[in-house]
């Protein structure tokens, strides 16, 4: 193993002969220790799974709520992340609460790194809470069960930080999101804005060609299979068969490309492959109660977007009951969340953005073009960008007009404008957008909507066939012991017992690997047969690549075929030649509310004094570009600052910026008439409340084009010179009235 390259004769076959001899001594090493990592992998999987409370976070936590001891127990807990001591939380600043996903692995994800999400929010000065979970669930647990534990979570964060300027900003992360998004609808009150990361929203939601997960349930024959697989469990769903429908969605990765990168950096990679692999192997069981839930809701019914599901006290699901704003991650690198299952829920619940804003909701995304699922809320490259963007502008994100937008991001440069207001390195815009923008992604046609409909209504004939003629019988033989064994005997599981310390033969490789360690002999990086080692790899990734394709397309043809067939749709009571709508009117009640709202902000457009003539005057200018920079949210802090005897709390601020934007979308030239009324007349204060204006919308560049015409207009109606600059005027006094 410490052989020396020999020396032998020169030519071209010698040095030929050289490199072999260096590559073989240098791939024999490289697989012994890439065998001995596998040991270490096996036995941190042994060492994780024997915890009580398995997690991957960084951080040091103190537990706050304990779940199991509620009055309805759950296996879920609410901590508080201990800040490092590099880290100063300001107790003032809204709390940020991680919620991670119980999609089969254990909880820890949104801490796993210092640039995680919980690392930038506290970076950012925010407390930070975890809601994580146990292995295994409480009897009888649910997931409306576990919306109203986390109910308490949120309430006894609230609790604990009663003079934050704002209600807690909840992450929801991949599975987590939905839950999130479904607890919001029902207790809107309790929530500040929402971060949905890689959350299924819209789950038949997609394109030809692409995201064949879609299809899964109606080519095994719907939910049947999760009844089986439950009750083979002995009512609990092991989640490695979640974590196992993942890697098949990446054949290439999962066999080759993620041991392969280990194998040739197996001097460099070993501690970020381990560090990984803890996670990923740290599977966890739901009830059987669960896992057919989110089946039946949400993977085949589609029913969360539709607002179709059901609580026990009889209220429905309605996300557009959320009154918080919302910011949704998706990407488009990889097949596991699209941006159209992300997004599609917003064209199921509103006909236009009139109707979003009609709601009073704020909806916010943005779409990563390459990153993979994962990567949206592991990934430190994200989270040095957005979720470090999002979390130091999320009181922008909470004052943001009600609208849809798409959050940019521009790298800060020396030629930026007013640099010194921009937080991070990235300066962040909302850019306004329209439902168009939305359905460009592409989407299901009325034919591919009859065609989930008809899977559905397949799973719940399967299903109920299932129920009365199978599960008595399953559910009789399968003992908790048979149970147990079973899931020790999953090939993930397997995988990681079977090249541990416990297997004899691996103590001979811990040998060979720690001789090694002391002789290390890596090939140069020239040497020719680790360039042809690479093109071997690449070509195995090719086919396993093509393999893949070629079946997912099998699988997106037959579905569209079995389900498009106008005989099936007919005999599950399905209209061949419907066209079907998931989009719900708005209500009798909450038009009518809405018809009142109006009513009082109409007459309220004369009331107010110069700020809200300044507030009204800034939406009015700033609503030209179409866009919310966020240089001028931060010079209008600033501004707030100064003068913070006059200082309003955040939510007063938020709902004065809400009312004056309703009434220039009611009567836009009535609201600007209004305003010379609610201006004192002391010139001075007029100056100033102008200069601070001006200040506010040149943060983010020069005022050109309609911004300017309509800033020439405000400075008639202000009385002052449209060039007023920011100097010798008095104070801008907010409080200052008409007389």
């Amino acid at each position: 193993m410490s052989m020396e390259k020999p020396n032998l004769p020169g030519g071209p076959l010698s040095g030929l002969v050289a490199s072999a001899v260096e590559y073989m001594v240098d791939a024999s090493q490289r697989s012994v220790l890439f065998l001995d990592i596998m040991r270490q992998r096996g036995d941190q999987y042994r060492e994780h799974v024997a915890q009580t409370a398995p997690h991957v976070l960084q951080y040091a936590a103190e537990l706050i709520l304990d779940g199991r001891k509620l009055d309805e127990p759950v296996n879920y807990a609410l901590v508080r992340i201990i800040p490092p001591r590099d880290v100063e939380i300001d107790l003032n600043r809204r709390p940020f609460v991680v919620i991670d996903p119980r999609a089969g692995h254990g909880p820890g994800i949104g801490g796993f790194k210092a640039d995680s999400e919980i690392g930038v929010a506290m970076k950012a000065g925010h407390p930070c809470y975890f809601i994580g979970f146990l292995p295994e669930p409480m009897p009888g647990q649910t997931i409306e069960r576990i919306a109203r534990a986390e109910a308490i979570f949120i309430e006894k964060v609230i609790s604990r930080h009663p003079d934050a300027e704002g209600k807690p900003c909840v992450i929801g992360n991949c599975q987590a999101g939905w839950a999130v998004m479904i607890l919001a609808s029902l207790r809107p009150e309790l929530f500040g804005p929402l971060i949905i990361a890689g959350a299924p929203l819209a789950y038949w939601a997609g394109v030809h060609g692409k995201y064949p997960m879609r299809y899964s349930g109606g080519l095994l024959g719907g939910s049947w299979l999760t009844a089986l697989t439950s009750d083979l469990g002995a009512g609990k769903f092991d989640g490695a068969w979640l974590v196992q429908n993942f890697e098949n969605q990446n054949p290439s990765n999962t066999l080759w490309t993620k041991q392969y990168n280990v194998y040739s950096k197996v001097d460099t990679e070993a501690n970020r492959y381990l560090e990984f692999e803890r996670w990923w192997g740290g599977h966890v069981n739901l009830n059987a109660e669960e896992i057919q839930f989110i089946v039946d809701e949400l993977f085949i019914g589609n029913n969360l977007a539709a607002g179709k599901i059901e609580v026990s006290d009889g209220r429905r699901v309605d996300l557009r009951n959320i009154q918080s704003p919302i910011v949704v991650f998706c990407s488009e690198g990889d097949n596991v969340t699209p941006p159209q299952q992300a997004l599609d829920w917003i064209l199921d619940c509103y006909a236009d953005v009139d109707e979003i804003r009609a709601y009073g909701q704020t909806i916010v995304y943005t779409v990563h073009k390459s990153i993979g699922h994962l990567g949206i809320f592991v990934s430190g490259g994200v989270a040095k960008k957005e979720h470090a963007e999002f979390s130091s502008n999320i009181d922008l994100i909470d004052v943001l007009p009600p609208g849809l937008y798409e959050a940019t991001f521009e790298a800060k440069g020396e030629e930026t404008t007013s640099s010194d207001l921009v937080v991070g390195q990235w300066v962040m815009r909302c850019e306004a957008r329209t439902l168009d923008d939305i359905r460009a992604m592409g989407g299901n046609s009325p034919e591919d909507e009859r065609r989930f409909a008809a899977a559905k209504r397949v799973s719940e004939l399967n299903l109920a066939a299932y129920q009365k003629f199978v599960q008595p019988w399953i559910k009789t033989m399968v003992t908790p012991q048979m149970a147990e064994t079973m899931r020790h005997l999953h090939p993930l599981r397997l995988q990681y017992e079977a090249l541990s310390s416990q297997n004899p033969w691996m103590a001979a490789v811990k040998s060979a690997a720690d001789e090694i360690e002391d002789n290390r002999k890596p090939a140069s990086g020239d040497n020719p047969f680790l360039a042809f080692q690479e093109q071997i790899s690449k070509q195995i990734v090719h086919a396993l690549d093509s393999w893949r394709d070629a079946q997912e397309a099998l699988s997106e043809t037959i579905f569209l075929n079995v389900y498009g067939s106008p005989a099936l749709q007919a005999a599950v009571g399905i209209d061949p030649k419907s066209e079907p709508s998931r989009r719900r009117e708005m209500s009798s009640e909450h038009r009518a509310m809405l018809e009142k709202r109006v009513a009082q902000l109409k007459s309220g457009i004369g009331e107010g004094g110069l700020r809200e003539a300044a507030i009204r005057s800034l939406l009015y200018i700033g609503s030209a570009r179409g866009m919310v920079d966020e240089r001028s949210i931060e010079a209008l802090r600033q501004i707030r600052r100064d003068y913070s005897g006059q200082r309003m709390t955040l939510p007063e601020f938020k709902m004065l910026v809400r009312e004056q934007f309703f009434m220039l979308l009611i009567d836009r030239e009535g609201a600007l008439a209004a305003i010379q009324k609610l201006l004192p007349e002391d010139v001075n204060q007029r100056r100033a409340a102008f200069a601070a204006i001006r200040e506010v919308l040149s943060a983010s560049g020069e005022i050109t084009g309609e911004r300017a015409s309509r800033l020439q207009r405000i400075a008639a109606l202000f009385g002052v010179d449209p060039g007023e600059g920011v100097s010798n005027v008095a104070p801008f006094d907010p409080k200052a009235k008409a007389s």
